[in-house]
């Protein structure tokens, strides 16, 4: 399938030497808008990743009954943009200390969370979010509740999900960060 705005394939293959990170930072519909224009960036598509069942859909992930999350897949050249870019993005753009919610967003499927395909990435994310900890205290928020792992599986979102906020521009994703910056 190709994506919508940068049309390249979402499902690969993707160009030799890229990476790819998955971040769950409330409606997937947003987080996925805020990855796609970057320079660097390949391609973004949307999925669930962290659950107990295999090939999940949109209602059984609704449910809660999957523990899956709403996450925005990103394959980019780091090369050209680096983990610690997109991290900062994935930070200041959302707020990290709500459980499982992102404002109106009530769930857990839009829990916070950080899925990595290297050791690299996995320590980077360790390191930066307990730096963003100390600034978000400061500020007088509490205690992040980012998910970091590796190797979690993602499944893709069905078609309409991908790219949704391109093909449907008055669509509604609650997506804000605390103001606080990296």
């Amino acid at each position: 399938m190709l994506h919508f705005v940068l049309k390249t394939n979402i499902a690969g293959p993707f160009p030799e030497g890229n990476k790819s990170i998955m971040f769950g930072m409330g409606c997937f519909w947003g987080a996925e808008r805020l990855f796609w224009n970057l320079k660097g960036v390949h391609t973004t598509a949307v999925g669930y990743a962290g659950g107990d069942v295999e090939s999940p859909t949109y209602q059984h992930v609704c449910s809660g009954a999957t523990n899956h999350s709403e996450v925005v897949f990103i394959n980019y050249n780091p090369n050209v943009i680096s983990f610690n870019s997109l991290l900062k993005i994935f930070l200041e753009n959302h707020d990290p200390t709500q459980g499982n919610r992102q404002g109106n967003d009530v769930g857990s499927q839009y829990r916070s969370c950080i899925y990595t395909s290297d050791q690299e990435q996995y320590h980077s994310s360790l390191i930066k979010v307990e730096e963003f900890q100390n600034l978000l205290i400061k500020a007088g928020y509490g205690e992040i509740t980012t998910e970091i792992k590796g190797n979690v599986v993602f499944y893709y979102a069905e078609d309409y999900h991908q790219q949704y906020l391109a093909k449907n521009p008055n669509g509604y994703c609650g997506i804000r960060g605390t103001g606080v910056l990296c």
